[in-house]
C-alpha cells in the first residue's frame, strides 16, 4: 500500500467498531485487537490491523499494558443495580465489602416527625389510588358477657310466657269450666288451640323485634325481655288476677287445697259472727299480758298472734282455775315432765309457778311446739292435740285408730268442742292480726272488708300466692 492511501485511510476512513482495541504498549510492541476488518499504520510505520467499532454492549475485560509492557486485563464495567454491596479497599489495599444502600422511601404527606416519642415507628403505606378504605373489625365481646345476655333475655322470655300461660289457663278454666261436653270442654279445648296459636304469633314477632332492637345495642334485647316479666308480674299481682291464679290453683291442687279453703272460710266466719265489742274488751285485757306472751312466742319461734289466740280461747285473759283442772292464763292442765324441764331453762328458774302469767305462758308456748312438731307443723292438727292433750293417747293415738290422715278427715270422731276449738283459736288470732294491722277492728261484713281481711291472711297460714 502507498503511503499516500494509508494517510488517506488514516485521515478519512472512519475509525471501526471492536470489542478491543489494541493500544500501543511503551516498548512499541503491537498487540493485535480480536475480529480486525480494515488494515492502518501504528506510529512506527507498520501495519496494524483495525478492529470494526460496534456498539458498546456490555464490555468484556479490555486488554491494558502494564509499566512491564505486560498485558493486563481489566474487568468489564457493569451498569449500577440497586444493591449489591460495594467493593472498596482499604488502607492496606485489601478488598473491604461495604454493606448496600437502600433509596430513601418516598415521604408522606404529614408525616409525623421522628421525635423521640416515635423514634424507630415504620412509615405507613399510602392506600393505592381507587382502593377501598379498609374496613376495621368490630371489637370482639368477652364470651361471659355474651352468655349472660342470652340467659337474662331466656329467663325473661321464660318467665314471662309463664305467667301468661298461668292467667290463660286460669280464665279458661272459669270460663268454660263444667261438665258438659258441647258447652264447656269443647270450648275450653278450642280457646286453648288458640292460645297456643297465639303464643306462637307472639314468638314470631319477638323475633322480628328483636333484630331491629339489637341494631341499637346488643344488650337491648335481653332489656327488653326482663322488662317484659316485669310487667306480666305487675299484672299477675292485681287483686282480679290473683283470685284467677287462686282458682286455677284450687282445681289443680285437688281435695287437700279445697279442704284449706274450706277451713280458712270456716275461720272468716267465726270472726264475722264475733261481737265487736266483745272482741274489743279482749284485746284491751291481753295488754297487761302482752310482754309475758311475746317473750314466750319469740323464745320458742311461734306466731304471737296464735299464741294470743290460744290464751283468748281458753280464758279470754281472765285467769282463773277452772273445773277440769287448767291453771292460770293458758289453762294449763297435764302436760309431760320434759315440757315443765325446758320451761324452768328457758325461764332459768327451778320452781315453775303455774298462776305466774309469765311462768304459765312458757308452759303453753313449750306444749304448742311440742304438739306442733309432732303433727308435723300441721297447724290444725297441732291447735287440736293441744287442746286434748295426753288423754285418751293423745291426737296421734286417735288418728291412727281411725286412719284419719288431716283435720277434715279427723272432724267426723270428734265431739263439738274440740272439733271446733282449731277454728275458734285462729278467729282470735285472726282479730289480733287485724287490730295490730289497721290499728283497730273492722266488720267483715261490711262493703270491701272481706276481700280486705282475707288480703291479710290468717296468722300461721302461708298464703295461696
Amino acid at each position: 500500500m502507498t503511503e499516500s492511501k494509508q494517510q488517506e485511510t488514516e485521515a478519512g476512513t472512519p475509525r471501526p467498531r471492536a470489542k478491543a482495541r489494541a493500544d500501543a504498549v511503551s516498548g512499541g510492541e503491537a498487540v493485535k485487537t480480536p475480529r480486525a476488518k480494515k488494515v492502518g499504520a501504528d506510529g512506527g510505520g507498520e501495519a496494524v490491523k483495525a478492529t470494526r467499532r460496534k456498539s458498546p454492549a456490555p464490555a468484556t475485560a479490555k486488554a491494558e499494558t502494564d509499566e512491564g509492557g505486560e498485558a493486563v486485563k481489566i474487568p468489564r464495567r457493569k451498569s449500577p443495580v440497586p444493591a449489591k454491596a460495594k467493593a472498596e479497599t482499604d488502607e492496606s489495599g485489601e478488598v473491604v465489602k461495604t454493606p448496600r444502600r437502600k433509596s430513601p422511601a418516598p415521604a408522606k404527606a404529614n408525616a409525623p416527625a421522628n421525635t423521640a416519642g416515635n423514634a424507630g415507628a415504620k412509615p405507613r403505606k399510602k392506600p393505592a389510588a381507587g382502593s377501598k378504605p379498609a374496613v376495621k373489625p368490630a371489637p370482639r365481646i368477652p364470651e361471659a358477657r355474651v352468655w349472660l345476655r342470652l340467659g337474662v333475655e331466656g329467663f325473661g322470655l321464660a318467665g314471662s310466657a309463664l305467667v301468661l300461660t298461668m292467667l290463660a289457663a286460669a280464665f279458661l278454666m272459669r270460663r268454660f269450666g263444667g261438665t258438659d261436653f258441647l258447652h264447656n270442654v269443647l270450648p275450653f279445648a278450642l280457646a286453648w288451640v288458640g292460645w297456643t296459636l297465639a303464643a306462637a304469633a307472639g314468638w314470631m314477632c319477638w323475633r322480628w323485634l328483636r333484630r331491629h332492637l339489637a341494631r341499637l345495642a346488643p344488650a337491648t334485647p335481653a332489656y327488653a325481655a326482663f322488662g317484659l316479666l316485669a310487667l306480666c308480674l305487675l299484672v299477675a299481682a292485681q287483686p282480679r288476677q290473683r283470685q284467677l291464679l287462686e282458682h286455677l290453683r284450687l282445681l289443680v291442687g285437688g281435695k287437700e287445697l279445697a279442704a284449706r279453703r274450706n277451713l280458712e272460710h270456716q275461720i272468716f266466719a267465726a270472726y264475722r259472727r264475733y261481737d265487736q265489742a266483745d272482741l274489743q274488751k279482749i284485746i284491751d285485757r291481753a295488754a297487761v299480758f302482752s310482754p309475758a306472751i311475746t317473750d314466750a312466742a319469740a323464745s320458742n319461734d311461734l306466731d304471737l298472734d296464735i299464741l294470743l289466740g290460744v290464751a283468748a280461747t281458753e280464758s279470754s285473759f281472765l285467769p282463773r282455775p277452772s273445773k277440769d283442772g287448767g291453771q292460770g292464763l293458758f289453762q294449763i292442765t297435764a302436760v309431760p315432765n320434759f315440757i315443765f324441764e325446758q320451761a324452768r331453762r328457758q325461764l332459768k328458774t327451778d320452781t315453775l309457778i303455774l298462776t305466774d302469767s309469765r311462768h304459765n305462758a312458757f308452759v303453753a308456748a313449750v306444749t304448742l311446739k311440742y304438739y306442733l312438731h309432732q303433727m308435723r307443723d300441721d297447724l290444725f292438727l297441732g291447735l287440736l292435740a293441744y287442746n286434748i292433750g295426753p288423754r285418751n293417747g293423745g291426737l296421734q293415738f286417735i288418728m291412727q285408730q281411725y286412719g284419719a290422715r288431716d283435720f277434715v278427715d279427723m272432724q267426723p270422731y270428734l265431739q263439738q268442742l274440740p272439733r271446733d276449738y282449731p277454728v275458734r283459736v285462729l278467729s282470735n288470732a285472726l282479730a289480733f292480726r287485724i287490730w295490730r294491722r289497721e290499728g283497730r277492728l273492722i266488720a267483715y261484713q261490711d262493703e270491701g272488708n272481706a276481700a280486705r281481711i282475707q288480703a291479710l291472711g290468717i296468722p300461721g297460714l302461708l298464703p295461696l300466692f
